[in-house]
């Protein structure tokens, strides 16, 4: 594969910077190749992690895992954000989480979506890796047929991919401090919960804090997307009476900020929010668990577009969508390291 290619020359060419190791193998064998990225500046460093591709089908997903290296060791000399974010921080970086399903999604399927593990008894391959993580598992927004794209598995952490990278995040849960997982389409940038409609703890550090000034509103959900379109709408919350609570007004928030950081580049609008109000609901998601074993900042990407080229996004379009995304990771970088610990 052309990445692992790349992913070996960076390691033998930025040794500095680079390091290249496997947390595990795939169901075909394949490696599960990881770079730590970062300058070796002191013996202990909090970390965040990075994974793309874990459906096979969001091609853009692998694309911004290696701009963002690209970008990183070309820039660390010259600007003083990335230098401090190298110096500072490691960044554990997989450009490819389900290397079999994206081996496969070129190969035969352009929309596959799972990994490729067997099913003997349907004769169905794979599962969804994003929801076979052992957070309400196989609950709301995943299926049990194993036909079905949103397949939870046999059992949590059935899949090699899936049980390799928990292992290894739960081993470094004391030093990873967050958990960035990209997805597409759909322009958003989400947070837990996926599984429930509820306000994670540390919102003020992920979501929007005290605003100055708000005003919030009680709507129906029918009313709450007029007035997304009307107002600067910043967080939609549901409530258990089934309406929307709208918070409306500027805040200070790692997702507000890292939104609005991309929006600067070519003016493109993302979302932000709890990912079940935002999206959808599901379970056994890899974001939940990541928030869910401790790892304070857990987001998850959905990447451009909203649907009008969706999965198929063109090659001219990957520089752009790959240039803004940075601006948010980079700013949530920052947040992290100058707020919340």
């Amino acid at each position: 594969m052309e990445i692992e290619d790349w992913m070996h020359y960076l390691n033998r060419t930025y040794s500095d910077l680079v390091h290249m190791f496997s947390v595990g193998k795939s169901y075909e064998g394949r490696p599960l190749y990881v770079l730590k990225l970062g300058k070796r500046s002191r013996p202990y460093k909090k970390a965040v992690w990075i994974d793309c591709g874990i459906h096979a089908r969001e091609w853009i997903g692998p694309a911004f895992c290696q701009w963002f290296v690209k970008e990183a060791l070309q820039t660390y000399q010259t600007d003083p954000d990335m230098r401090k974010m190298l110096t500072q921080l490691y960044f554990y970086i997989m450009p490819v989480f389900n290397v079999d399903g994206y081996h496969f999604s070129w190969t035969h399927d352009r929309f596959w979506r799972k990994t490729r593990s067997k099913n003997m008894r349907f004769h169905c391959h794979g599962v969804d890796a994003n929801r076979n993580w052992k957070v309400k598992w196989c609950d709301e927004g995943a299926s049990l047929h194993p036909c079905d794209d949103t397949y939870c598995g046999p059992f949590p952490e059935s899949e090699p991919e899936v049980k390799a990278v928990a292992h290894f995040l739960r081993k470094h849960r004391k030093q990873i401090k967050a958990y960035l997982s990209f997805h597409a389409y759909a322009q958003m940038l989400l947070y837990p919960y996926s599984y429930k409609y509820a306000t994670i703890p540390n919102f003020n550090c992920v979501g929007p804090t005290t605003p100055t000034p708000s005003w919030v509103l009680r709507v129906t959900t029918q009313k709450s997307r007029h007035l997304e379109e009307e107002c600067q709408v910043i967080a939609i919350l549901p409530s258990p009476t089934g309406q929307a609570l709208l918070i409306l007004g500027v805040r200070e928030s790692a997702a507000y900020n890292a939104v609005n950081a991309l929006h600067s580049a070519y003016g493109v609008r993302y979302r932000y929010g709890p990912a079940s109000s935002t999206l959808y609901v599901s379970s056994g998601s890899s974001m939940d668990w990541a928030y869910k074993n401790g790892i304070p900042y857990a987001f998850a990407f959905e990447l451009r577009d909203t649907g009008h080229f969706g999965f198929l996004l063109p090659e001219t379009l990957i520089k752009p969508t790959c240039t803004e995304t940075m601006l948010a990771v980079k700013n949530i970088t920052l947040h992290l390291l100058k707020k919340c610990h």
